[in-house]
């Protein structure tokens, strides 16, 4: 899990939606905003910077689970995060300058009034789309808590999605640079049929050494 530290955010907020449709179910449910209407609000605070702005950008602001692959003791969804870009578009950064893209989940609620599903059940394996010369890194993969694996807290807390490794040279080379996830439900096998919804935050943080 990634501490914040004295970490400046530079453009977060950034809300997808995650969607899980149960066998048996009736429909997706749509994903609702702030106010319970249909749709999503996509909300960037992006920092006043001269000279050019590091920024962040989601793909698509919704993404489908399907199940794949249950078993006798856990039933599992999968999907894939869209691809994440973060854009540098600054002549001059400061040495020791760095930024890094984290991801954090709330529990996934039924349509119909179903027990939630907490976050901890669901986890991702992220990747770079983009690689350039590799002066960014994606995160470690994050397993869920039915997992029997090291780092198995889903997507609880911040998790790392990618960071740019080389504070002198990656965060003052303007540019673009693209990642994503596999994500990954699991849930007991006697989980509520119906409709889910939960919200995946992606956020965009410039930290100092």
């Amino acid at each position: 899990m990634i501490s914040k530290g004295a970490a400046a955010r530079c453009a977060a907020g950034v809300l997808g939606g995650l969607l899980l449709v149960g066998v048996g179910s009736a429909a997706f449910a749509e994903y609702p905003d702030a106010e319970g209407s249909s749709g999503v609000d996509v909300k960037v605070d992006i920092a006043s910077v001269e000279n050019g702005a590091l920024s962040l950008t989601v793909e698509n602001t919704e993404t489908t689970l399907t199940e794949t692959g249950s078993t006798a003791q856990y039933r599992q969804f999968t999907g894939a995060l869209p691809d994440v870009t973060v854009t540098d578009t600054r002549d001059e950064v400061p040495a020791g300058v760095y930024w890094y893209v984290t991801g954090q989940a709330g529990s996934f609620v039924g349509e119909n009034g179903q027990p939630d599903i907490s976050a901890e059940h669901l986890g991702w394996s992220p990747a770079l789309v983009t690689t350039g010369n590799g002066e960014v890194a994606a995160g470690d993969v994050v397993g869920t808590t039915l997992d029997v694996t090291p780092n198995n807290v889903g997507l609880t807390g911040e998790e790392l999605l990618a960071l740019s490794l080389d504070s002198a040279e990656s965060a003052a080379a303007s540019g673009q640079w693209t990642a994503n996830a596999d994500l990954v439900l699991k849930t007991p096998v006697d989980v509520a049929p119906g409709s889910y919804t939960s919200l995946l935050t992606l956020s965009l943080f410039e930290d100092q050494l």
